[in-house]
């Protein structure tokens, strides 16, 4: 699958411009940039369940009230 994938990118690639096929190299660069990597959920499992339930309903709440707001000033 890896090398049809690959094939059909640079299928469409070949048919833009020089200019457009810029723009897909940066954003090929952003993508591998942006790749989040982080610790696998197995070992987060020692966690589970060790914050306070009146904890929780505190950021639960902090959450939704600031839940689509704005800051105009940060």
């Amino acid at each position: 699958m890896k090398d049809t994938v690959e094939k059909e990118i640079l299928d469409e690639i070949h048919k833009l411009g020089k200019g457009q096929q810029a723009e897909v190299l940066e954003f090929v660069r952003s993508l591998a940039k942006s790749a989040m990597t982080g610790a696998p959920g197995q070992t987060l499992l020692r966690f589970a369940g060790t914050i306070d339930r009146e904890d929780l309903a505190k950021m639960t709440e902090t959450i939704q009230a600031a839940c689509e707001s704005v800051d105009f000033n940060g």
